[in-house]
């Protein structure tokens, strides 16, 4: 099947701040150029230091002028998104778009975070639900800002109780479950201050 492209016109983005987690690669690279090229500040929020300068130069191939950061971040890790919370809240500056982006799909074994929880769903819900919660005083320092989540076509898979699942693919159903469930939350309004 032939992908289409899509034409976006992106409001100029000047002096917005975006983070997005998964940019070096995919939706979140596309994302980031998408948001680079209307002008905006990227933090982009990543694992892999070297995958990330790829992305940048990647990048820059095509928005010379882009304004971009790399930030460590591991989703599957609550140290992770607690030091980099605390890193942005710490440079202080208010956060206008952040786009939950990052995720993995079915990893062949089961694995669990260094917390405890599932790998797919620790990373993919609860590792951005905390990202999101550590970011909020930044979010809402901002004049308009938005938060984005995304989620995979698993979710349309859903309908089993989580406990009845096993396998590696047990957990993509209920984890875009719980993400979709967040963001429809998201999106109903400004986050009461």
């Amino acid at each position: 099947m032939a992908r289409r492209q899509r034409s976006v016109t992106v409001p100029d983005l000047s002096g917005k701040l975006a983070v997005v987690t998964g940019s070096n690669s995919g939706l979140g690279l596309g994302l980031a150029t998408r948001l680079s090229a209307g002008g905006a500040d990227v933090i982009m929020a990543i694992r892999n230091r070297p995958k990330g300068e790829a992305a940048i130069e990647q990048i820059r191939a095509t928005v010379p002028t882009a304004k971009l950061a790399i930030k460590s971040l591991d989703l599957s890790s609550l140290a992770s998104v607690k030091a980099l919370g605390e890193e942005l809240n710490a440079e202080g500056r208010p956060i206008d778009i952040l786009i939950n982006n990052a995720g993995i799909m079915q990893p062949p074994d089961r694995e669990t975070t260094a917390d405890g929880f599932e790998v797919q769903f620790g990373g993919n819900h609860l590792g951005h639900f905390a990202l999101t919660g550590h970011l909020l005083p930044l979010l809402r320092a901002a004049s308009n800002p938005r938060v984005t989540s995304l989620s995979s076509l698993a979710a349309r898979m859903g309908g089993r109780p989580l406990r009845s699942q096993s396998g590696p693919s047990s957990t993509a159903a209920p984890a875009s479950i719980a993400k979709r469930v967040r963001a429809r939350a998201n999106s109903r309004g400004p986050v009461p201050g």
